[in-house]
């Protein structure tokens, strides 16, 4: 059978790409944006990509073409496939009716840490001999890819909030009917979707009505928004995980360091570890991970010793170099919380040396202000901010980050901005690129710069 895919070079759409080869379809695909690494892995695998939305590409006659989220009527190769009658469907769609139907599935849900939950859990039922499926988000180090068929009836999957088609309003982790469900956290986001918070739980409420009896329902109990998901029904037996107070599963860091983690559940079994993580925010994500990996029949020493040897995740806190002593990261983080936890984390690792943050805020529900009042306290114990001021932000912008005083530095060109950090970082700096995008090839850019100027 032949598909086509509509915005192929898209995280999600990439993946199920490769899971749609690894079923033994034929795929094909377009994009606006073809380059790599997503167009090189597609090739790889033998898809071929047709750049751009033209309707000549459906000249290819495919059986069905999957529609990606991206894609909105009037594009020509839109309303050439319906002018034609070919069948089509959305992405989670087809994910579900072709690799997760007969399956455990393990869903990942929350505003924030899926793709790092998602990632752990994969790798712990990985490293227990149990070979997982997996569509995630982002590239998980142990396994180099973002998505993978697996050989088990366990299927682990990064459930996105964000809606499903143009044709289908709903939120994408309707489709994916999961056994065990992982509530992170719940914060406003997506504004250009969403109106406000009780919108996007509904749609939690959606995905709450979709979980079997005999499930598994594993939610932050520290978090202030889910009981209100739990309370419009659930019919789901309920575990609660927590780093900061009462619950079944619980977390802790075993030193002031946070190299060593401490982890309790329900039965009051506790286990300790060393990990390469840091962070309260990976804290919780683990024991999330760790609860869910129960589903699977592991026990909690299992769970710990994969821990143990799980390398993270590429772009969240990705340490991608280090040049005389100043240390430089890769991070997705795009919202205040997950900006303020972040620096927090850093600050906590390695006291006394300034954290540098270099950002980018390119989400939509940035450019629209929501974020406005929260983004100024989120920088707020970073100790010097450039930040890069695209031309479509909300123009209350710059009034909001006054608090930052001199601390700030803010840009509209990118090589300006990597020139004027380049005077100012010093050894022993922790330097973050924060960004959901490129960030215009910035952090690469300042790390030539000082590995010609600062290596010994």
């Amino acid at each position: 059978m032949h598909i086509h895919i509509l915005g192929i070079c898209g995280t999600f759409m990439g993946g199920v790409a490769a899971l749609a080869r690894a079923a033994g379809f034929r795929v094909t695909g377009c994009d606006g944006n073809v380059y790599p690494p997503m167009s090189t892995q597609l090739r790889d695998l033998g898809v071929e990509i047709h750049a751009g939305f033209d309707a000549a590409q459906l000249d290819l006659e495919p059986d069905c073409i999957v529609v990606g989220n991206v894609m909105s009527r009037g594009l020509e190769v839109v309303e050439a496939m319906l002018d034609r009658g070919i069948p089509y469907t959305s992405g989670p769609r087809w994910l579900a009716d072709n690799v997760l139907r007969g399956r455990h599935v393990m869903a990942i849900a929350g505003t924030h840490g899926k793709t790092t939950t998602a990632s752990m859990l994969a790798w712990i039922l990985q490293d227990a001999g149990h070979a997982p499926g997996f569509l995630i988000g982002g590239i998980p180090a142990n396994f180099g890819v973002s998505a993978s068929f697996g050989e088990s009836k366990y299927f682990v999957v990064e459930a996105d909030e964000y809606d499903t088609a143009f044709f289908d309003k709903r939120a994408k982790f309707v489709h994916y009917g999961p056994s065990t469900l992982v509530l992170s956290n719940l914060e406003y986001d997506h504004a250009d979707i969403y109106p406000d918070l009780d919108a996007i739980r509904w749609q939690f409420h959606q995905l709450m009505r979709t979980v079997p009896r005999n499930g598994r329902v594993i939610i932050n109990a520290a978090d202030e928004n889910l009981p209100a998901v739990i309370d419009a029904g659930c019919w789901t037996p309920v575990e609660t995980f927590s780093s900061a107070g009462m619950a079944g599963w619980t977390a802790k860091f075993a030193d002031t360091t946070e190299r060593r983690i401490l982890v309790s559940d329900p039965d009051g079994t506790s286990g300790e570890t060393r990990w390469k993580m840091g962070g309260r925010h990976n804290l919780e994500n683990a024991v999330a991970a760790i609860a869910a990996a129960r589903s699977a029949g592991l026990s909690l020493q299992q769970a710990l010793d994969a821990m143990s040897r799980f390398e993270g995740v590429k772009r969240r806190m990705e340490r991608t170099a280090t040049v005389g002593d100043i240390a430089i990261y890769d991070d997705f983080a795009h919202h205040p919380t997950a900006i303020r936890r972040t620096i927090a984390a850093l600050k906590r690792r390695y006291p006394g040396q300034r954290v540098i943050v270099a950002i980018e805020p390119r989400s939509n529900t940035m450019k629209l202000g929501i974020h406005n009042a929260e983004l100024a306290n989120s920088l707020a114990d970073a100790d010097f901010i450039w930040m890069y001021r695209p031309d479509n932000m909300d123009d209350n912008f710059e009034g909001s980050l006054a608090s930052l005083g001199d601390r700030l530095r803010m840009f509209t060109d990118y090589d300006k901005l990597v020139t004027d950090m380049s005077g100012k970082v010093m050894s022993g700096d922790q330097v973050i690129f924060m960004s959901n995008g490129g960030f215009g090839a910035t952090r690469q850019t300042l790390t030539a710069v000082l590995q010609r100027t600062r290596s010994s």
